[in-house]
């Protein structure tokens, strides 16, 4: 889905739910509603391999505004502190400022974020005027460039690993700059092999509009089933693997993907079936 800036992810994949006539709708991790972008949606029984994607590293464009920090780190929120110091930054100071900030690290989620803190969200607490100080996460930042420089405002490319939150990198930005920013725009452009460029409005999704869910494993190694086989994995039962160094198999009949099986031994035993008997 093409999501614009305002709704949530929920209700974007509301509005999915009418447009197609079924309940079973999830997503690929959601955009705040300020963010706008490709918002993956996974319908029916595909919404089992969501796992399988987890680790998609995704795409984002976005604006850093430099100076302002705010008790979301983002535009939505109160602002808490200003600065001037912006003004004697020039382009390769904040180019190398992001640069640093790129590789495998700890991050320090936003307080206004749905981490849980003793089983309840951070942002509810944050809400109550509670202080939320949550504990760095380990997150993959594989690219971040700036991309227009036009201070107090300077845009950035991102490609990042799953946790990584895009609003704690411009509050990390503007400390290590001195001046302290916020997350002005955000736009996510792709998440594993989808593109924004493809991606249809919430409303106006149909059923031809979905993908073969089998681009969700796609990095799995592929196994084919008779029609014997096939009747087996849909209800549960194991097959003999043969040969093989174990693992996870996506199992294709007739080029339909019909489950996710394990190799235990010997056998696959069928994890997640996605075809219908």
């Amino acid at each position: 889905m093409a999501k614009p800036a305002g709704p949530t992810s929920h209700d974007v994949v509301d509005t999915a739910r009418r447009a197609l006539g079924t309940r079973r709708i999830g997503h690929l991790g959601t955009l705040d509603p300020f963010a706008a972008g490709l918002l993956v949606l996974v319908v029916g029984r595909a919404t089992r391999l969501a796992p399988f994607a987890a680790g998609w590293m995704k795409t984002y464009e976005g604006v850093i505004r430099l100076g302002t920090t705010t008790a979301t780190d983002d535009a939505s929120g109160d602002v808490v502190a200003t600065a001037e110091g912006w003004r004697t930054l020039d382009r390769v100071r904040v180019a190398a400022a992001l640069a640093e900030l790129r590789g495998a690290r700890l991050q320090r989620p936003p307080a206004y974020s749905a981490v849980k803190v003793g089983g309840e969200r951070a942002y509810r607490r944050a809400r109550r005027g509670e202080a939320v100080d949550l504990a760095p996460r380990p997150v993959e930042v594989r690219e971040l460039e700036l991309t227009r420089f036009e201070p107090p405002d300077v845009g950035f490319r991102a490609t990042v690993g799953a946790g990584t939150y895009l609003r704690s990198l411009a509050r990390e930005a503007g400390a290590a700059l001195g001046c302290g920013a916020h997350l002005a725009a955000l736009v996510r452009t792709r998440v594993g092999p989808f593109r924004l460029e493809d991606a249809v409005g919430p409303g106006a999704v149909t059923p031809a509009d979905l993908r073969d869910p089998a681009a969700l494993v796609a990095d799995l190694p592929r196994g084919e089933l008779d029609d014997a086989g096939r009747a087996a994995v849909i209800h549960g039962r194991p097959l003999p693997a043969g040969k093989g160094e174990g693992g996870r198999v996506a199992l294709f009949a007739r080029g339909e993907l019909v489950a996710v099986a394990e190799q235990v031994g010997d056998v696959l035993k069928p994890r997640v079936v996605v075809a219908e008997p």
